[in-house]
């Protein structure tokens, strides 16, 4: 167990680092008003992208960028394009922390997806949380009462894709490259969105560009202190700390975009996050998950655009972090 001050000190990293990230999720918000989700995807990933590959030139494995495991890698990249133009969209057309709070569903569809990729056994506790969680979206949506549009829709689609992406990644992990992990996606986004590009381009001023650039300094930072994060804290202290975003989903949505947040969002979201809590942490405890997919999701939504953590984190730092207490 980290001393309690390391601890400490990977908990404030990581509320730090998810700080930043909704930052990047309120420029995500602006940009999208104004441009086609095709293109804000680009542009991020074309100005991340450079910061990443400085980051994979320091890995010395010795290999190709030829993948170990093809077909999980193809399904896997295709997943994460899926999720970055899917999440975007919602960002743009969505109030923030409605969005949060379907995103916040990831926990209970890696559970469930477990399953047949990984092979979990899932117990009663963890099977009940799911249950709860999905209720708790279902109140966040409220089928019936209110009008469910592409927006609400994208984000279900986007962590359905984002969960399924994180399994893989579970599942091939161990024996594929750093660099396959972390450039494939960047580069499916990178291709096809540009393909995209030209029926919707709209000419860029320059302080938008400066957004832009401004969103992968936020979000390359966040990665960072992530990373740190996890180095200094157990997974099962710092994995809970992602759902401070929906404070500052409310006060971002609220001072930017004057969004206020309805009482049953509220109480889905409080439902979805709680359910959420209780597969972390009984994740967290010996001889209740085999793989623990949920605590080694170390990322949030994975969207292409910006790599995964898990990665760029040692083999020992990785099972140093979830290992029972």
């Amino acid at each position: 167990m980290p001393e309690r001050s390391t601890a400490l000190s990977g908990i404030l990293m990581a509320l730090a680092a998810f700080a930043l990230f909704a930052v990047h999720d309120v420029a995500v918000k602006m940009l999208g008003g104004r441009y086609h989700v095709v293109q804000v995807v680009f542009f991020s990933v074309l100005f991340t992208m450079p910061l990443v590959v400085l980051m994979v030139m320091r890995d010395e494995t010795r290999d190709t960028l030829k993948p170990h495991h093809p077909w999980w890698t193809a399904l896997r990249t295709a997943s994460t394009t899926v999720t970055g133009f899917c999440i975007f969209y919602a960002f743009s057309v969505l109030p923030l922390a409605q969005t949060y709070a379907i995103i916040f569903s990831m926990p209970l569809i890696i559970t469930v997806l477990s399953i047949p990729v990984l092979g979990e056994r899932v117990g009663p506790w963890r099977a009940g949380a799911v249950a709860v969680g999905l209720v708790g979206v279902l109140v966040v949506l409220r089928p019936g009462s209110v009008e469910m549009g592409l927006g609400h829709l994208a984000a279900l689609t986007g962590a359905f894709f984002s969960s399924l992406a994180a399994v893989i990644v579970r599942r091939i992990g161990r024996e594929e490259r750093v660099a396959v992990l972390m450039l494939y996606p960047m580069m499916a986004n990178v291709v096809v969105m540009a393909c995209l590009l030209p029926l919707i381009y709209v000419p860029m001023p320059l302080g938008d560009l400066g957004l832009w650039g401004l969103m992968a300094v936020f979000a390359f930072g966040a990665m960072l202190l992530s990373i740190e994060a996890y180095r200094r804290a157990d997974a099962v202290l710092v994995a809970p700390m992602q759902y401070s975003q929906i404070i500052w989903a409310v006060l971002y949505g609220w001072y930017f975009f004057g969004e206020s947040v309805d009482l049953w969002t509220a109480i889905g979201a409080a439902i979805v996050i709680g359910s959420g809590l209780m597969i972390v942490f009984r994740e967290g405890r010996g001889g209740r998950s085999t793989n623990t997919p949920v605590l080694r999701t170390r990322s949030r939504a994975e969207t292409g655009t910006t790599p995964r953590i898990g990665p760029m984190l040692s083999e020992a730092e990785r099972d140093a972090s979830v290992r029972p207490r």
